[in-house]
C-alpha cells in the first residue's frame, strides 16, 4: 500500500505520517518512509512517503502506482498527479494557500479537478479547516485528514486511537482524537 502525503510547511504532515507508520507497524506490516521538507518553515512544499506491506523494500512510492494521495492544500495535488492511476483515492483539504500571481489577481486560483480526473475518479474534497473549528481545534487538520484515510485502510479505530493517544502530549490529545473520529465519518470509500 502506497500512501502520499502532500502540502506547505506547518500543516503537521510529518506528524500525520508518522502516525500513520507507527499504527501499520503496530499493526504487522513492515513500513517504509521517506519525507522532503523542502522550505517547510516557510511555507514551501511537503510531502511524505508510506509504504506498507508484510515486506517493503523501497521507501519511494514509484510513478503511476499510489494508492492514496492525502493532500493538505489543493494546489499541491498538482505537482503529484504522475503518481496516480485510476485506483487511486485522492483526498484533498479544501485549503488554499494563494500563490503571489493569485494574489496579485493576475491569474485565478487553478481549478485542479480535471487535471486529476484524467488520471483518476476516486476525487474527495474535505473541509478539514471547517472540521477542526467545529471542535475549536484549528491545529488538528491533520489528525482529522488522517481520519479520513483511516476508512480506507485494514485497521480498526481503537488501533489508530491508541496510537494516537501514545504519541501525542496529554494536553492535546482528547481533541486530536475526537477529530480523528470526526474525519472518519467523512465517507470516501
Amino acid at each position: 500500500m502506497n500512501v502520499l502525503m502532500t502540502g506547505v510547511g506547518g500543516q503537521g504532515i510529518i506528524l500525520a505520517s508518522d502516525v500513520l507508520s507507527e499504527v501499520m507497524m503496530r499493526y504487522g506490516y513492515d513500513v517504509k518512509k521517506s519525507e522532503i521538507h523542502g522550505m517547510a518553515q516557510r511555507g514551501g512544499s511537503v510531502m511524505s512517503h508510506v509504504r506498507f506491506s508484510r515486506e517493503v523494500a523501497s521507501p519511494l512510492i514509484p510513478l503511476s502506482t499510489c494508492d492514496i494521495l492525502l493532500s493538505f492544500e489543493e494546489l499541491e495535488t498538482a505537482r503529484y498527479v504522475s503518481y496516480l492511476n485510476k485506483g487511486t483515492h485522492v483526498i484533498i483539504n479544501r485549503y488554499r494557500l494563494l500563490p503571489p500571481t493569485v494574489i496579485a489577481g493576475k491569474e485565478p486560483y487553478p481549478d485542479i479537478t480535471p487535471i486529476l480526473k484524467e488520471k483518476t475518479s476516486r476525487i474527495h474534497f474535505v473541509d478539514g479547516v471547517a472540521l477542526a473549528e467545529e471542535i475549536s481545534n484549528p491545529k488538528g487538520v491533520n489528525i482529522i485528514l488522517l481520519g479520513t484515510v483511516s476508512t480506507l485502510l485494514e485497521p480498526e479505530e481503537a488501533l489508530w486511537t491508541d496510537t494516537i493517544s501514545d504519541m501525542l502530549p496529554a494536553k492535546i490529545r482528547d481533541r486530536n482524537i475526537e477529530g480523528f473520529r470526526r474525519g472518519r465519518r467523512v465517507k470516501v470509500g
